[in-house]
């Protein structure tokens, strides 16, 4: 068995089919970027899957997901992907230029929309998550320009590749019609892996309750406009339907660290305008906004 598989080589149609089915969440989806039917794509997985000896993927209510076993193989195939385009590369014009993938923090997503259309995203796949994912998106090689904000778990090669930089001050929101209780928890909306709410309140000896807790930055949002509790966001970037805590029990919240990153070995035309478009579109104005102390 082992001599059999020794010379079996994996199609890179099938390595862009897995990649494409994770980034875009189905596999007609899939099909529709890459130009095939459906059938072709679900023949192409269960190939792979007889080599690597198990699924990959799982239908679920929300599109298709991977298995821990596809996890491990949609870094390789990233990994593969990439070394194939640089080797492809080496050709100059003998290969068109993929698309630029930005990653971008959820916090930055809808500002950034907001000033784009159909045609200056033509040749751009943009990626969106948390800002630890998209750092390693940039480290292992699948995201070319990000903006991410810096925290424990940034990992330290993303430092490499900074090019611009502020530090924006967090700070406490909550709804106008929010009323905390004498002597009451603090109520406090929180994300996964929180670096600045919990550790704040614990070292000032301060009693808290976590009473909603989301990956989803937007739906945090929705829950502290509904009135739910308080939570953090960098001030550049306060919803006008909230307002800034300033009650005197609120201890005073760290900055955070906005970072516009690039891979330096991924340098185009494409790449400079869009790292100079997000730098004035995100790192310029907060700058100016601190200096005038606003």
């Amino acid at each position: 068995m082992h001599r059999r598989h020794q010379h079996l080589n994996i199609p890179i149609e099938i390595v862009r089919t897995v990649v494409a089915i994770s980034e875009t969440g189905s596999l007609s989806k899939a099909a529709e970027r890459l130009g095939l039917s459906q059938p072709a794509i679900s023949s192409q997985v269960k190939r792979l899957q007889s080599l690597v000896g198990g699924a990959l993927f799982l239908k679920t209510a929300n599109g298709t997901t991977t298995t821990e076993l596809g996890k491990i193989a949609l870094y390789q195939a990233r990994r593969i992907l990439e070394a194939n385009d640089q080797l492809l590369r080496l050709g100059g014009d003998n290969v068109g230029p993929h698309p630029l993938r930005l990653g971008l923090s959820t916090l930055f997503v809808n500002a950034f929309i907001e000033q784009q259309t159909a045609e200056t995203l033509a040749d751009v796949f943009i990626h969106t998550g948390h800002s630890a994912a998209i750092g390693k998106g940039l480290v292992d090689g699948y995201i070319d320009v990000a903006c991410i904000f810096e925290s424990k778990a940034t990992e330290p090669e993303v430092e490499q590749m900074v090019v611009n930089e502020f530090d924006d001050p967090l700070v406490w929101v909550r709804s106008r019609d929010f009323i905390l209780s004498p002597g009451t928890p603090i109520p406090i909306l929180t994300w996964p892996g929180d670096d600045w709410m919990i550790p704040t309140l614990t070292k000032h000896g301060l009693t808290y309750k976590i009473v909603f807790n989301s990956p989803d930055y937007h739906a945090k949002l929705t829950a502290a406009k509904a009135g739910l509790g308080l939570t953090a966001v960098p001030g550049s970037m306060v919803p006008a339907d909230l307002v800034q805590a300033r009650e005197y029990y609120l201890p005073e919240l760290p900055p955070i660290k906005a970072l516009l990153c690039a891979r330096l070995a991924f340098e185009t035309d494409q790449a400079a305008a869009l790292k100079r478009q997000l730098s004035a579109l995100f790192f310029e104005k907060p700058k100016a906004a601190a200096s005038s102390g606003n």
